[in-house]
């Protein structure tokens, strides 16, 4: 991608990893149980494992977004919204409780001098710091990886683009259930809110 190497330079940028937990992406987690098909969560967290060596190779901060949540957080609009489509809300929201290994990451893992970023919802900017602590490391773009494609990807590209942040989805470090919704998910954000690119032109530009 002509431009990519200037667009996502040091010193103005950050790789954002979404929800890669254990209840997301592991064969034992939550989404599993559930009967998720993640055939193609492994090769996601391949490309984002590649992404963040790059990206800490070349001073780039990588910060990570992790979904934990308690029964008291458990909003109503949700409870409601799963009853009224035939579910139980009480036990809908049994997916990333905190202090369990669901919450666990997985794939690339957060350095001890990295920026960890705890999220009650799908976007990582609602009610979180996650925009102090970008603007406070003076980045104004974002190269984005994560899970899933289709929800907490998609609000935070969303979230992101609406800040006035310039972002790089990697199409091949993000994932989603089901084929249609990642590839979905994939067009919409490109149409409207950023621009794709692969994980190798991504490290590729960050080790020139």
């Amino acid at each position: 991608m002509s431009g990519l190497a200037e667009w996502i330079a040091p010193g103005r940028t950050a790789l954002l990893v979404v929800d890669m937990q254990v209840d997301f992406a592991a064969s034992d987690g939550a989404m599993a149980r559930l009967g998720a098909d993640l055939s193609d969560v492994p090769a996601a967290l391949a490309a984002a494992e590649r992404l963040a060596e790059a990206a800490r190779a070349a001073d780039v901060p990588v910060v990570f977004l992790g979904i934990s949540t308690s029964p008291a957080d458990d909003p109503p609009a949700w409870k409601e919204w799963t009853r009224r489509r035939g579910g139980d809300p009480a036990t809908a929201f049994e997916v990333c409780r905190a202090g369990t290994i669901g919450t666990a990451f997985i794939g690339p893992h957060p350095r001890i001098d990295e920026t960890v970023i705890a999220k009650l919802r799908y976007s990582g900017f609602h009610e979180t710091d996650l925009d102090e602590e970008l603007r406070a490391k003076g980045v104004d773009t974002l190269v984005v990886c994560g899970l899933t494609t289709d929800c907490c990807v998609d609000c935070t590209v969303r979230d992101a683009f609406h800040r006035d942040y310039h972002v790089i989805l990697v199409r091949d470090a993000c994932a989603a259930y089901e084929r249609d919704l990642h590839e979905g998910a994939l067009r919409l954000l490109e149409a409207n809110f950023a621009l794709l690119a692969a994980a190798d032109d991504v490290v590729a530009a960050w080790t020139r």
